[in-house]
């Protein structure tokens, strides 16, 4: 996947796109709540494995059954086109609306 820095308008245009969403200390931001621990755990699993396929990997943590998460394209030191492509898998897995 292309690693590109956003444009303010585009990262506008994703978030709208992205319930939940916001940004924080230039970061893409949200804290996730599942059901249960397990849950949490099995969400973070299915989203590493895709991670780790396009080689962009989340800040993130777990307590209980809530996951913060913060992304960020360090060697770019802003947000880029792969932050999107990961929040929105993020999203399609959480099984929110």
């Amino acid at each position: 996947m292309a690693r590109r820095k956003l444009t303010k308008a585009e990262l506008e245009r994703s978030l709208e796109g992205l319930p939940g969403w916001e940004l924080m200390d230039n970061k893409l931001h949200k804290m996730f709540k599942f059901d249960s621990f397990a849950e949490a755990i099995g969400w973070m699993t299915s989203v590493a494995i895709f991670a780790d396929k396009i080689d962009h990997h989340p800040e993130w943590s777990n307590v209980y059954n809530r996951v913060t998460v913060d992304l960020i394209t360090h060697d770019l030191g802003t947000l880029s086109t792969l932050d999107i492509d990961l929040a929105q898998r993020m999203q399609a897995l959480s099984r929110e609306d």
